[in-house]
């Protein structure tokens, strides 16, 4: 039968001929009936694309034209659902593959559905194979180089979760597709070592769109039990990741930050204090000891505060459920005004001795209670802190009006008494100083013992109360030192002296008897009384680590922190900027000492100060003048001492002042989230159970301690027969299971299980999601539909006048026949 002509339509403006940078392609060599075929596929056409199917056996369905398009891509890429199931029924169809790529892409979900029943799709390896893991006899996909529109590492879940087509990726992973978690960035595998030296490029975008599928919402919200513990861990992955390859910072960083948006959107998307305590508490199956203070760990939470996901933490319902904790027990104080807070805490800090005292009595009573809730136990520390502080002032109160002991003069108690003892002894005040400083160092250590050494040194303040401690640590045992030095000393006089007047000691002896003018600079009481003003300036900055508990000064503490980092970040330019100039000064004035207006820059340490100084504006430019006639020497240090303050000066001064501004404005503009982030950092470290008695109260062992300590010992040194410790511990577990299934029961019977929970909150996720998509995109895809209903129905209506056609055209041959048969009978 011949093949009759496409009904005429409008054409694309497209070049069907084979022109310069596609001679190569093989639509040159079309047949006319191929290129028919194309152009029925392409416009959606069905009864043409039909007629030929069943008409020509011999039919090339895997032609393609002039782009490289095969009818299956092309009545893919226009939506034409019956069309491609026409042609999906040609058991050797080539290029399936690439179509499901292609109806991933555009989101048809119809399309997706059809071409998964192919029974190319028998194999479910077919769907986590890549293109490039695919066999290279097969023509699953086209491997030429431009045939796909689609990097071969792109698997169909990967391209449906970077889309976010969330009814795909559900009917994908149905299917038992998965995205393969790439390897670690310094794995040394055999796969990794071949691909990184055969295409180190293509190995590290490999990478990338595998983390685009994993980080995408879709993917998250579908493939996980706990989407949010895997949102949290992958963001910190992708994080680090950006630290490492920095190649590609901006791509991790921004599928980091779109982890977080999908957790702080699946928070949003809360209506109840339960959902909530779901999304910060995970599952409470996977967390044996879980309960604090009658409440679940937050254990989602602290790992946002590890992460710094700061929006999740400044989330209103986040931070209300944080409120409740906060004033556990004292749930009448949010009510109150400023002053009777500051009432209740001068009271808590009047009182503390008597509170921990009663604490230490009976930990489990109400007052005990209250004593281990969050506020009442930070109120304790800061009171404590104060206190700590305060001592410090008045410990040196007896010179706050200038000191009555002169460098030049020397007292005694009584003749025979070393001067060195009156100065090295400690008072009573140094001594409840040193009491603080070691019930800080035991809290310090139970710190560490509780938590990661790592997660301790991460965090910028227990550095610096580790630095403040070391320090207060050193000053106390070098005052230690040269009060033995002292006391040996005095000890050698009683034993050989009574009365020191007019007599001569040796030497060493006599040293300390020498005014504070004579001393050695490496006395060890010099060394102390330095190290001391150091710590006692640190303690005063550990102010700061209370700031965020108050919304007026938590954005400024925040800001000072910022600018701290920044300081850091510059001194790197500035020291190489300084050890350039100072080392060049120091070169040029070295050989002039005595011949010079002053002293500055004929030594490495007169250059260091004169340079210092002269950021501030106090050195003198006579600096640089000589006494006698070198004019070359002298005009050159002019030279350098003015680009020296040039650069420091008008530049580099100029760059950290901006650097302060870009800070101070980052945190103000956002000075909401980062200050409730701040302030959740504080809350949380109080959350927990443990360090309840403040410093130094810690010191003295609790009764519970005591008895937890001789059980240890008993059970140490008498240990128990090993068939009643079998016996015990069957028991035991025995006890545990009956409470877990307890507990089990009357979660069933309370409420919804975290389980439950998360599910209704990812259908939640998915319902707002596909309305803001379907919102974006209605206008766009009704038009789009009306275009394809109207292209549909034109071909109907044209197949359906051929045929009526032709039925006409064969009663008019049978009316023609029989009215030719009735004349011969006439």
């Amino acid at each position: 039968m011949m093949l009759r002509p496409a009904v005429s339509r409008p054409r694309r403006p497209a070049v069907r001929g084979a022109g310069y940078l596609f001679h190569t392609q093989s639509s040159s060599f079309l047949s006319m009936t191929e290129e028919i075929f194309l152009d029925a596929a392409e416009y959606g056409n069905a009864p043409e694309v039909r007629r030929m199917l069943e008409e020509l056996p011999h039919l090339n369905v895997n032609c393609v034209n002039y782009m490289g398009q095969s009818a299956l891509q092309l009545a893919v890429a226009n939506e034409h659902l019956e069309v491609t199931k026409l042609l999906l029924r040609k058991k050797d169809l080539a290029r399936v593959g690439d179509a499901l790529l292609l109806a991933i892409s555009k989101g048809y979900i119809r399309i997706v559905e059809a071409i998964l029943g192919h029974q190319a799709f028998a194999d479910s390896e077919r769907l986590t194979d890549s293109p490039g893991q695919a066999e290279s006899h097969d023509d699953f996909f086209a491997y030429d180089e431009d045939g796909t529109r689609f990097s071969h590492d792109i698997t169909p879940i990967i391209l449906a979760s970077q889309s976010n087509e969330y009814e795909i990726v559900h009917i994908l992973l149905t299917k038992g597709a998965r995205i393969e978690r790439p390897h670690d960035y310094f794995c040394q595998c055999r796969t990794c070592s071949e691909q990184q030296r055969h295409d180190a490029f293509s190995h590290s975008q490999s990478r990338i769109n595998a983390y685009k599928g994993l980080a995408s919402p879709a993917y998250l919200s579908l493939s996980n039990e706990d989407p949010v513990m895997a949102a949290l861990e992958l963001s910190n992955e992708l994080a680090v990741l950006a630290n490492i390859e920095k190649e590609f910072k901006n791509d991790y960083n921004k599928l980091s930050m779109q982890c977080k948006d999908f957790v702080v959107g699946l928070l949003d998307l809360c209506r109840s204090t339960e959902e909530v305590e779901a999304i910060l508490n995970g599952d409470p199956d996977s967390c044996q000891s879980y309960e604090t203070f009658g409440k679940q760990n937050h254990i989602r939470l602290k790992l946002a505060l590890k992460y710094e996901v700061k929006k999740f933490v400044a989330h209103p319902n986040c931070q209300q459920q944080l409120l409740y904790i906060w004033y556990e027990n004292f749930s009448g104080l949010r009510q109150q005004n400023t002053a009777v807070k500051v009432l209740l805490v001068l009271g808590v800090a009047v009182g503390l001795p008597v509170l921990a005292f009663m604490y230490w009595i009976a930990p489990s009573s109400k007052l005990g209670k209250l004593m281990r809730g969050p506020f009442l136990k930070f109120v304790a520390h800061a009171a404590s802190f104060m206190i700590f502080l305060c001592l410090l002032v008045l410990n040196a109160a007896d010179r706050f009006g200038g000191t009555t002991l002169l460098p030049n003069m020397t007292v005694h108690d009584h003749p025979s008494q070393l001067f060195r003892m009156k100065t090295t002894p400690f008072t009573w005040m140094e001594i409840l100083i040193i009491s603080w400083v070691i019930g800080k160092i035991w809290e310090e250590c139970k710190d560490i013992w509780s938590q990661d050494i790592r997660e301790y040194i991460s965090e910028p303040w227990n550095l610096l109360d580790f630095s403040i401690l070391a320090i207060f640590m050193t000053s106390f045992i070098a005052r230690l030192m040269a009060f033995w030095h002292a006391y040996s000393a005095q000890c050698y006089v009683d034993e050989h002296f009574s009365d020191l007047s007019n007599m001569s000691l040796p030497s060493d002896i006599q040293y300390f008897q020498l005014a504070r003018i004579n001393w050695m600079p490496s006395d060890p009481q010099l060394i102390s009384e330095g190290l001391y003003a150091i710590a006692v300036v640190l303690s005063f900055s550990r102010i700061a680590y209370i700031l965020p508990a108050n919304e007026s000064f938590g954005p400024l503490q925040i800001s000072l922190g910022r600018t701290v980092k920044d300081i850091f970040k510059f001194m790197v330019v500035f020291i190489t900027v300084f050890v350039a100039f100072m080392v060049g000064m120091f070169n040029l004035y070295s050989y002039y000492l005595g011949a010079k207006h002053n002293d500055a820059f004929t030594t490495l340490e007169e250059s260091f100060k004169t340079l210092f100084w002269a950021i501030f504006g106090l050195s003198e430019v006579k600096s640089v003048v000589l006494n006698i006639d070198h004019k070359f020497i002298e005009n050159t240090g002019y030279v350098l001492f003015g680009v020296y303050n040039i650069i420091m000066v008008i530049v580099l001064l100029n760059m950290l002042i901006a650097m302060f501004n870009s800070s101070f404005q980052e945190i103000q503009d956002d000075a909401d989230v980062e200050w409730k982030f701040a302030r959740a950092k504080l809350w949380f470290s109080y959350f927990e159970h443990g360090v309840t008695l403040p410093v130094p109260f810690n010191l003295v062992p609790s009764p519970k301690s005591v008895i937890s300590l001789l059980l240890g010992i008993r059970g140490f040194l008498c240990p128990a027969p090993q068939g009643k410790n079998q016996e015990s511990s069957n028991d035991e577990t025995e006890l545990n299971k009956l409470r877990q299934q307890e507990d089990l029961s009357v979660e069933a019977s309370i409420g919804p299980t975290h389980h439950q929970i998360m599910n209704r909150l990812v259908k939640r996720y998915i319902v707002k999601a596909q309305t803001d998509k379907d919102n974006d995109e209605v206008k766009e895809g009704e038009l789009k539909d009306i275009k394809q209903d109207i292209s549909s129905l034109r071909y109907e209506l044209l197949e359906r006048q051929s045929q009526d056609t032709e039925m006409l055209a064969e009663l008019i041959g049978q009316l023609g026949d029989v009215m030719r048969v009735q004349q011969k009978e006439e």
